[in-house]
């Protein structure tokens, strides 16, 4: 009898435990990954490559594993595929799984959301599918942007799902909604938000706690938005684009950043030489007023990382160059502005930057230092083709970089 309660107890602890999600920019999305006992120096070549694997297709989005296995998204002539890898090299499945983006720059931005057995991942063109861990078949699929109106910016989709709860979140903004939430075990509707006339951003949306509630922050190509997850409300927003700055598009920035948030306040950059804005939002979670423009740290599509009170990240110069700075958060005072090779990609881990250049595929180990870009190591990947915008991603000791059609697994600790 005792036996029985306690498997029952066990059971219930079970389901009441949050799974692990695997994703985009790490478990929260900040580029902030929980890693430790990593590497504080690298050998001159680099550090060990575990394992290269060609094959995935062609694309930008991040390689992202769960320990188990090593999955990968990338176009395949006019599909996007996802590619599952074991440790040992060995492709054990392949599914195209949507249409690929077919206009200006179509390779594939969406990195997979994984929990479970359970895989999540948009198509360039709008398609929500839901896959199995283990085996690649579909176990459910919507055509969001057809579906609800999504009104397309020039590069259609780069956002990562979110799974809040029961749920997973899409940002279809266009002209029946915003944002719309689908159970994540059927696919089914569960709330959708109004239109705010808005074009999709590129934007993968995140979750921030204020005042011990958990809200969505996400955004169309205009708009900043922060919502209750229970049912869509939206509590707040604000209107980044200002079309007497921004003279390319119409209805909206390109805006591929999520904001950064610490405690009541969140950070928004774009790139093009484009205003960054430090907001704070009110207690109650309903107005969001403006702290302080920042001229320097226009970050393009490379993250950000908050530090110790400090902002880290490159910045744009054009769309083939730009320096590395760092900022006071709370101030926005400049405290270095550097150049190394162009701008890039950042991550964070056990105390050290993780920094990775677009132009050239130099992957850098940077000192997380106010006073300055620290470079303690760095090494050049050599493979592939095309530009350096996948995210570092960083899971049990392993760097995980991709270029391209190629991914390669990076031990570093």
């Amino acid at each position: 009898m005792k036996k029985v309660l306690l498997v029952h107890i066990l059971v219930l602890i079970m389901l009441s435990t949050d799974a692990q999600i695997y994703q985009f920019r790490g478990p929260d999305r900040d580029g902030k990954f929980p890693e430790s006992e990593l590497l504080k120096e690298w050998p001159e070549s680099g550090p060990d490559l575990l394992l290269e694997f060609e094959g995935i297709g062609e694309g930008y989005s991040s390689v992202i594993s769960n320990g188990k296995y090593i999955y990968a998204s990338g176009k395949i002539e006019d599909m996007d595929h996802l590619t599952c890898i074991d440790f040992e090299g060995n492709q054990l499945w392949q599914v195209a799984y949507g249409r690929s983006w077919n206009q200006s720059t179509p390779n594939t931005r969406v990195s997979p959301t994984i929990e479970e057995d359970r895989i999540y991942i948009i198509s360039g063109m709008g398609e929500l599918v839901c896959l199995n861990a283990g085996t690649g078949n579909i176990n459910w699929k919507i055509n969001v942007d057809e579906d609800y109106q999504t009104d397309w910016h020039k590069w259609g989709v780069a956002e990562s799902p979110l799974i809040v709860g029961n749920k997973v979140i899409c940002s279809a903004a266009g002209a029946k909604t915003t944002f719309v939430a689908f159970d994540k075990m059927t696919g089914k509707e569960i709330w959708l938000t109004p239109s705010t006339d808005g074009q999709r951003s590129y934007v993968s949306p995140i979750l921030h706690t204020f005042n011990n509630k958990e809200y969505i922050l996400g955004a169309s190509a205009s708009d900043l938005f922060i919502l209750d997850p229970e049912n869509g409300d939206i509590k707040a927003s604000y209107k980044y684009f200002d079309s007497s700055l921004w003279k390319w598009q119409p209805k909206g920035i390109i805006w591929a950043n999520a904001p950064v948030v610490k405690g009541n306040m969140i950070f928004l950059s774009i790139g093009y030489n484009y205003p960054a804005k430090m907001l704070k939002i009110n207690d109650e979670v309903s107005t969001l007023e403006e702290v302080y423009t920042n001229d320097v740290l226009d970050n393009h599509h490379h993250g950000l990382i908050e530090h110790n009170g400090f902002l880290f990240g490159s910045y744009w110069i054009s769309n083939g160059t730009g320096n590395w700075a760092c900022l006071d958060w709370d101030t926005g005072k400049t405290m270095y502005d550097e150049k190394w090779n162009s701008k890039g990609q950042m991550v964070y881990a056990d105390g050290m930057l993780y920094v990775y250049d677009e132009k050239n595929g130099n992957v850098g180990l940077v000192e997380p230092d106010p006073s300055g870009f620290k470079l303690i190591s760095s090494f050049q990947v050599e493979k592939g083709t095309g530009p350096h915008w996948s995210h570092p991603y960083l899971f049990e000791g392993n760097m995980y970089l991709r270029h391209g059609n190629v991914l390669m697994v990076y031990r570093i600790k």
